[in-house]
């Protein structure tokens, strides 16, 4: 029997090859991850996450899982909202990334719980956490509906899922879009962090993950309800909510 096949960027690999390949991308540009955001995104993408931040209703107290947390940004801005009484976990399934995170919150004071773990095989115990936020992480995912389900047995009744991920952008936009991904993306990782490749793949997975109706809908699918959606800069990225009734 032939293997089942994915996609990673518009390549058809293996679904055993593609959490290998998307590893190499992220081992490779751990060290130059917060600076490459900052160019890519001239600075935007701190405007989102903050409010995602703003959307999580993480206060004094509250459980959080942050899942592909990469370098900490959000664990950051959680833990000084859940507290001293409340619990971070910073997660991801890349060691560099993970490093870099531990490291970086380390040198923030921030003694939170890390984990190297898969999002389709999450190691926590289920109605746990308050909320559970995926920041740019669901789209490398091989079986996002499998990687959905996961964080909801891990939520609390109640609890709210966060995704913030690149999205659909809007029509009037897209040619110029697709200039820079395709065009000035690859030069910029080729320049900053040496590695075109892996800013090629960014941009085409970009454009093979879902659009903002279509997540929203495989969230619903997986048991989430109150699925909503916040287009961001024009759809370049969404967040969507959903909550665990």
């Amino acid at each position: 029997m032939s293997e089942n096949t994915t996609h990673f960027g518009f390549k058809t690999v293996a679904e055993s090859q593609k959490a290998q390949k998307v590893a190499e991308v992220f081992h490779s540009v751990a060290q130059k991850y917060d600076v490459m955001n900052d160019l890519m995104s001239g600075g935007l993408h701190r405007i989102w996450k903050a409010f995602t931040i703003a959307q999580s209703g993480v206060r004094e107290g509250s459980r959080v899982l942050d899942i592909a947390g990469g370098t900490g940004d959000l664990s950051l801005a959680f833990a000084k909202r859940a507290g001293k009484s409340g619990q971070v976990w910073l997660t991801d399934i890349n060691s560099s990334m993970l490093t870099v995170g531990r490291d970086r919150l380390m040198d923030k004071g921030q003694m939170l719980p890390v984990a190297q773990c898969d999002a389709e095989k999450l190691p926590f115990p289920s109605n746990y956490f308050d909320c559970v936020s995926v920041a740019f992480g669901l789209r490398n995912m091989t079986h996002k509906d499998a990687a959905l389900t996961e964080m909801l047995r891990v939520l609390k009744p109640g609890g709210r899922l966060l995704v913030l991920e690149f999205s659909k952008v809007a029509k009037p936009l897209a040619p110029l879009y697709d200039l820079y991904s395709f065009k000035l993306l690859p030069k910029m990782g080729e320049l900053v962090a040496n590695d075109a490749a892996s800013y090629q793949y960014l941009a085409e997975s970009i454009r093979m993950h879902p659009g903002q109706e279509e997540l929203a809908q495989l969230m619903r699918d997986v048991g989430f309800g109150r699925v909503d959606y916040h287009n961001l800069t024009a759809g370049v990225v969404a967040l969507h909510k959903g909550f665990k009734l």
